[in-house]
């Protein structure tokens, strides 16, 4: 395993959830973490929280940012840069769902899905791309199992993760002839608190934040020369 220590990690929605199980792993291994979120209250309590992270050699910090804006986005890379002098790894996490029939799914409700879960991870490969040519660094997107498998009620959340999948792979074409690579993870069910869910012991069957905290750090400490591009993960059991 390559040794990540030193290295910056940029992670949109890192507030709670995935991206706070990947920062979580990505301290304990020597990384200074970025992490961002739309509202001032849940990044200075998601800094907070990780900060009391057992075992942590990296650093964190917390950013308020809007993925739905690329200004928004790109001040954060500045924030940034400016706290740790580059930035390695990128993980575009942030995400949202609306699940409806496509008579009661709203316009609003369309749009934020889209703007979110795919226009906000171009944004974020975009603010960050100039970065990750200078660091020859890594772009991971969250996907999901829903960006293969589309379902009755998820109109928009199936575009938005067809899509997010789509671009990621297409972007790491662009993009690995100048020594950046790019994956998506794919996960199926996720004990967070996405779309209201409260996590508890009846969610022990679902995969668990730390184990794409886990995933991740596999990715980015494997040997430059492979490239995992694309990772579907689902639990290994089917539910209770």
């Amino acid at each position: 395993m390559r040794s990540i220590k030193g290295k910056v990690a940029f992670i949109t929605g890192g507030t709670k959830g995935i991206g706070y199980g990947i920062a979580e792993i990505l301290l304990q291994h020597g990384v200074d973490v970025v992490i961002t979120g739309r509202s001032e209250e849940s990044v200075s309590k998601g800094v907070a929280q990780l900060k009391q992270t057992q075992g942590a050699l990296g650093s964190i910090k917390g950013v308020v940012a809007d993925v739905r804006d690329f200004e928004s986005q790109t001040k954060a890379v500045a924030e940034a840069v400016k706290g740790f002098g580059k930035i390695d790894f990128v993980i575009a996490n942030a995400g949202v769902g609306h699940f409806a029939s496509l008579e009661d799914l709203t316009i609003t409700q369309w749009k934020e899905t889209i703007d979110t879960n795919l226009t906000g991870a171009f944004f974020t490969f975009k603010a960050t791309l100039e970065q990750l040519v200078k660091t020859g660094g890594y772009y991971v997107s969250i996907s999901s199992l829903a960006g293969t498998n589309f379902f009755s009620g998820g109109t928009a959340y199936n575009a938005s993760k067809f899509g997010l999948t789509g671009f990621t792979q297409a972007a790491m074409l662009d993009v690995r002839d100048k020594g950046v690579k790019v994956s998506t993870i794919m996960p199926g069910s996720v004990s967070t608190h996405f779309n209201g869910n409260e996590p508890s012991e009846q969610d022990d069957w679902k995969i668990q934040p730390e184990d794409i905290g886990k995933l991740v750090l596999d990715l980015l400490t494997m040997h430059p020369r492979t490239l995992p591009s694309k990772i579907e993960v689902r639990p290994a059991k089917a539910k209770k």
